[in-house]
């Protein structure tokens, strides 16, 4: 059984040069306009919802609606609890 050599091992030898991409300090643009900075490929990242403004770690709701589909959804639930509330619990729309 072959043995890899302790220098080949996690940390123990240096990356191929050549073929990894540049690490920069990067800064976050939110939409909601808090900005922070991480490390990235990419010198600028752009993103629509971060910790700031995200429900999860806001502990507030905030519906985010992507070509009115939320407002679609509410509308179509709309007419179906006015269907339900018609006939009746139990009663289908032909007794």
């Amino acid at each position: 059984m072959n043995k890899i050599p302790e220098s080949d091992c996690y940390g123990g030898g240096d990356m191929k040069k050549g073929i990894h991409p540049e690490y920069h300090k990067a800064i976050v643009h939110c939409a909601c306009g808090h900005e922070f900075e991480t490390g990235s490929t990419l010198k600028e990242i752009k993103v629509e919802i971060c910790s700031k403004c995200h429900p999860f770690f806001t502990g507030k709701q905030k519906l985010v609606d992507s070509a009115g589909k939320v407002e679609r959804f509410r509308r179509k639930y709309a007419k179906f609890n006015k269907s339900q509330s018609s006939t009746g619990p139990g009663k289908s729309a032909e007794d």
